[in-house]
């Protein structure tokens, strides 16, 4: 018989923490600019138009010696039941002979490795002093992605917070995001998330109505939701500013104007995936930018390609999400769950 560990959210949520996270994903993309990895073709399906559908991303981690797979479905009358709209499940196995390690529920692991992903550009492309902070969106992924900033980027002390639906959205998550952000681990090794408590205390929380005014002092925008218009227009930006746009994963999604494009430096996860599914779709469709403009943002880590080269440059990092993120962050949660003993192992 196979063991196999089974990992639950309240697992995950005990053995991650921001800064290992944005470790592994920052790994994983320097691995896939090496050629340690492999991404397999992306499955994405319709269930029921309009009310359900699901995605399956995977590939491999060379130097991991393991490959797996995410599977993440949405299902919009959840809600009416008292059920999260949104499950996964992430499979990892071991490349060395094909036998399942773990099954983990992949809902917070998903969480924290998309915030890693959004803190990661703002870390790397904005200007090193940046202290202003807009985050686009109220959703449960905007509270991952202003922990894993505020973690990453220690010189912000302002959070504008912008929903572009109903401003009560964006004043309910004022009144809350602290409470929020307490409850996610930054270091495992801060007794008592100790400092973290101070970091999150010396930060402003201001929600908007209006983007525009909020804007001329913003020096990163992180965008995370399921727009399908623009939500950020060019001549609201100003130079110097970067954008690290989330929320675009499937066709036909857009957060900020395609025209941004025309003078940003665009960095991407995975070039194939961010020109067709990604935030860089409309610029590609418009013919603002071709792929030989895209730079992966792997290559910046390992150092073969430059990153901001000026305090007036406009920067943009595409984070469509990749396989490799969930592999990494998930090999890390089972060596620590073996070391904590944590969860349970079941035979098959």
């Amino acid at each position: 018989m196979i063991p196999i560990r089974i990992l639950s959210d309240n697992d995950v949520k005990n053995i991650l923490d921001i800064k290992n996270t944005v470790k592994c994903v920052e790994k994983a993309y320097a691995l896939k600019a090496n050629n340690q990895v492999r991404l397999f073709p992306m499955v994405s399906e319709v269930i029921f138009e309009g009310r359900a559908e699901m995605d399956i991303k995977s590939g491999m981690l060379k130097e991991e010696d393991v490959f797996g797979l995410k599977l993440v479905s949405w299902f919009s009358d959840n809600k009416n039941q008292g059920l999260p709209a949104i499950t996964g499940l992430t499979m990892l196995f071991d490349l060395k002979n094909g036998f399942p390690k773990a099954m983990i529920n992949a809902s917070y692991l998903t969480g924290m490795r998309t915030g890693a992903a959004g803190s990661i550009g703002v870390k790397h492309l904005s200007k090193q002093d940046s202290k202003t902070l807009m985050i686009v969106g109220t959703g449960v992924q905007a509270i991952f992605q202003i922990a894993a900033t505020l973690s990453q980027v220690q010189t912000i002390n302002k959070v504008y917070i912008y929903d572009p639906v109903k401003y009560e959205n964006a004043s309910k998550f004022e009144y809350s995001i602290k409470a929020e952000l307490d409850k996610i681990i930054n270091d495992i090794n801060d007794t008592n998330n100790k400092s973290w408590k101070q970091r999150i205390e010396s930060v402003q929380f201001v929600a908007v109505e209006n983007p525009v005014k909020a804007l001329e002092e913003t020096d990163a925008v992180i965008t995370i939701t399921p727009s399908q218009k623009p939500l950020i227009f060019k001549e609201w930006t100003k130079p110097g500013i970067h954008f690290s746009c989330v929320g675009a994963d499937m066709t036909g999604k857009q957060e900020i104007d395609e025209k941004i494009f025309e003078v940003a430096s665009v960095y991407v996860d995975d070039i194939t995936q961010a020109s067709t599914v990604g935030e860089t779709q409309s610029a590609i469709r418009a013919s603002i930018l071709g792929k030989n403009n895209l730079t992966e943002i792997g290559q910046f880590i390992l150092g073969n390609a430059k990153g901001r080269t000026s305090d007036e440059e406009i920067t943009i990092f595409d984070s469509t999400g990749i396989a490799l993120q969930d592999l990494a962050v998930s090999k890390y949660i089972v060596s620590k769950a073996e070391e904590m003993n944590v969860g349970t192992i079941v035979y098959i």
